[in-house]
């Protein structure tokens, strides 16, 4: 979370991520939340990320985060891939930035399609900016 260049595509981060603290409070949150499915990306024994399932407004969302050195490898496309298999919940949808075009190419591939867009504050931007609404049936 202190890579510049990964925080600006991902745009909707937290408020300050250099806030250990924070970051270890919600984070905590997030593990002990039995509506949150949650799993670690690991790839020749090393973490390389994390997937999981939340919900917004009752409708299941997809997050996932990869380390910059492991990007453009298809580690996140199989990790959702395989989240996919384990949670069948339907419809599902993620939330990108409108220029993220690396997490555009994993929901494409996992078969999600853009059903709209629509503005929210870009921690990592400073700035709202447009967000691509993407959905799985």
């Amino acid at each position: 979370m202190q890579d510049k260049e990964s925080l600006w595509q991902a745009a909707f981060t937290s408020a300050d991520p250099s806030d250990l603290d924070a970051h270890n409070k919600h984070r905590e949150k997030i593990l002990n939340d039995p509506q949150i499915l949650n799993r670690t990306i690991v790839s020749d024994g090393v973490v390389v990320g994390s997937v999981g399932r939340y919900f917004m407004d009752g409708v299941a969302q997809v997050t996932y985060w990869i380390g910059s050195e492991f990007k453009n490898k298809g580690i996140a496309t199989a990790a959702l891939a395989k989240l996919l298999v384990i949670d069948q919940t339907r419809p599902m949808e993620s939330r990108t930035a409108f220029d993220n075009e690396a997490s555009a190419r994993v929901l494409q591939k996992n078969g999600f399609s853009v059903v709209g867009t629509d503005k929210y504050f870009a921690n990592a931007r400073g700035e709202e900016i447009a967000e691509t609404i993407w959905r799985l049936v």
